[in-house]
Parts: C-alpha cells; sequence; structure tokens
C-alpha cells in the first residue's frame, strides 16, 4: 500500500510540474485550423505542407500557453502539430481531443498545464421541427491548473458552419447547437458563479446573431459572459463614437470566399469571475503577412493573469 501511495504521489508532482507560480500571466489561443488533415478523409483534402509551416509560423508568434483548435483531423494530426511545435521550442504536452458526429474534423486543446478534469460533451442531441439531430462537432470541457492558486474551466466548440444543407435551415441549427452549449455553461456558473471559464472557438457567426448571443447570456446577468473582442495590434486605439457599438479597430478572423467578406466568427469569451484577470492590453488578433496561406481564418489571443481578483 505504501508503495502505491508513493507511486499515485510521484504521478500527481509530475503532472503538476508544469504549472506556473502565482500571478504571472498566460496566453489562451483559439484558431480554426482550416481542414488540418492528414489523410484524406471525405472531399477534405490533407493539408499542405505549406500551410502546416504557416501555422507554426502563426503559433510560434503568439507562444499560446493554451491552444484550443478547431477543424482538427485525426488524433494522429494533433499529435503532428503538437511534436511539431515542440521541436520549434513551443511545447504543450497535455491535449484533450474530442470527437462527435462528425468523423473528419474534430475540436481540441494543447495545453502548457495540466488538464485536471474531463467532461467533453460527445453525443448532444436537440430537435428542431421534429426532427432529431446530433450536434455537429462534440464540446470541450476540461479544467486546466495553471498555478497552485489558480485555475479555470475551457470550454472548446465549433457550431454549424453557414453551408446550407436539405434537411434544416443552418442558422437554426446553429442556434440550436448554441443553446445546448449554454446549458452547459450555465451548469457550471450554476455550480460556482465565480469560477474562472472561458468559452473559445468557433462560433461560425457574428456577435449579433441569435446563435452567439444565446452563448452570450444577458448583458449584466450573473451567467452572461464578457466578450474579449481582440483587434489587430496596428495603432488603432480611439474609442467608439457610438456608445452601443464597438470600435473601428480591425477585429475580423474568418475570409469567406464565397461572399468576399471579413467578419468575426471566432471567440474568446469570459465568465465575470475570469474576465477580472483579463490582461486587454496583451489581447490581440494575429496580424502575419500571407496569413491566409495557414487558413481561413486567424488566430485569437487573450493574455489572463493568473491571480484571482
Amino acid at each position: 500500500m505504501m508503495f502505491r501511495r508513493m507511486i499515485a504521489l510521484a504521478a500527481v508532482a509530475l503532472a503538476t510540474a508544469t504549472v506556473l507560480p502565482a500571478a504571472e500571466s498566460f496566453r489562451l489561443v483559439t484558431y480554426n485550423l482550416e481542414n488540418y488533415i492528414d489523410t484524406e478523409a471525405g472531399d477534405r483534402p490533407v493539408k499542405s505542407a505549406e500551410a502546416r509551416a504557416k501555422i507554426r509560423e502563426s503559433l510560434l508568434a503568439l507562444k499560446p500557453d493554451v491552444l484550443a483548435v478547431e477543424e482538427m483531423g485525426a488524433l494522429s494530426a494533433l499529435r503532428e502539430l503538437q511534436a511539431s511545435l515542440k521541436a520549434q521550442g513551443l511545447d504543450l504536452p497535455h491535449h484533450e481531443f474530442v470527437t462527435g458526429w462528425d468523423t473528419n474534423i474534430h475540436v481540441a486543446v494543447l495545453s502548457r498545464f495540466p488538464i485536471i478534469a474531463r467532461r467533453s460533451h460527445t453525443n448532444l442531441t436537440y430537435l428542431l421541427a421534429g426532427k432529431r439531430f446530433t450536434t455537429s462537432r462534440g464540446f470541450g470541457e476540461i479544467d486546466i491548473q495553471v498555478s497552485p492558486q489558480y485555475r479555470f474551466t475551457l470550454f472548446n466548440c465549433h457550431l454549424k458552419s453557414k453551408r446550407t444543407i436539405a434537411e434544416a435551415d443552418e442558422a437554426e441549427m446553429r442556434e440550436q447547437e448554441a443553446l445546448q452549449l449554454r446549458e452547459k455553461i450555465d451548469e457550471r456558473l450554476k455550480a460556482n458563479p465565480q469560477v474562472n471559464l472561458a468559452v473559445m472557438g468557433d462560433f461560425n457567426d457574428t456577435k449579433d446573431a441569435r446563435s452567439t448571443r444565446a452563448i452570450l447570456g444577458r448583458r449584466g446577468a450573473a451567467t452572461g459572459l464578457v466578450d474579449t473582442r481582440p483587434a489587430e495590434r496596428n495603432g488603432d486605439n480611439t474609442p467608439s463614437s457610438n456608445p452601443r457599438w464597438d470600435p473601428r479597430n480591425i477585429a475580423w478572423t474568418h475570409f469567406f470566399g464565397k461572399e468576399d467578406t471579413y467578419s468575426r466568427i471566432d471567440y474568446i469569451l469570459l465568465s465575470a469571475g475570469m474576465a477580472r484577470e483579463w490582461v486587454t492590453n496583451e489581447s490581440h488578433v494575429l496580424a502575419l503577412p500571407n496569413w491566409g496561406v495557414a487558413s481561413d481564418h486567424r488566430p485569437v489571443l487573450v493574455t489572463i493573469t493568473a491571480q484571482d481578483k
């Protein structure tokens, strides 16, 4: 029994070896990798070496401590990304890989810090117009121990795309998926209204869409989330001329070739508890030459102080 206890204690020490000292900051990044596929899947081609290199360049520029990705292929593709980043000096040894109804692309998390609890959701369903649907991709839900004094819950999601399908309206499907996610968020906030909680990922719609509003919740409510809205570091710093609108800095994250439009559909939202630790001037959207070689999305970074305030 004593030997087993020693092994268990050693395992705990090893798992927590990468946590930060109290009060230091850490970086959250979300990034849709646009079909990071290592084996051809349906009409999704294998990700080119050039595109993968540009993704690594982007991530090495941001140096995330916790990276939430969307459109990740098989687990082997995630492991390849993890290993290639480590080879270039960015070691994110802990991971969560979330399967779902869509067997080609998934959501996943790579983390510098230990994952101490896993509650990811892989088979959520909803009714729409009398038909039963399964959420397209699973929702990641994990707890991460950043320091001995600081931990947070991370949700990672990739909602239904704007691609039309015959079975149902894509916007209504996206809203139903968002409501499923909101239910899980509310469970965590009900258990602890002051919980440090981040919701990250590709919502596939703009801020005023019904699906996005469902995830954000009511402004000012105890369960409402804070939209961090990072922007490019290009010198724009003037406030909005209209208090009802966001400032005119450049915050778009996605290029939609079909419509030739740029929009903000990738988000990092924070609970009220975690928003108090948000370092606003160290949060931004990466602006990199030839960013589109990597993906049709740009990565979003938010910096957090690892100390409850």
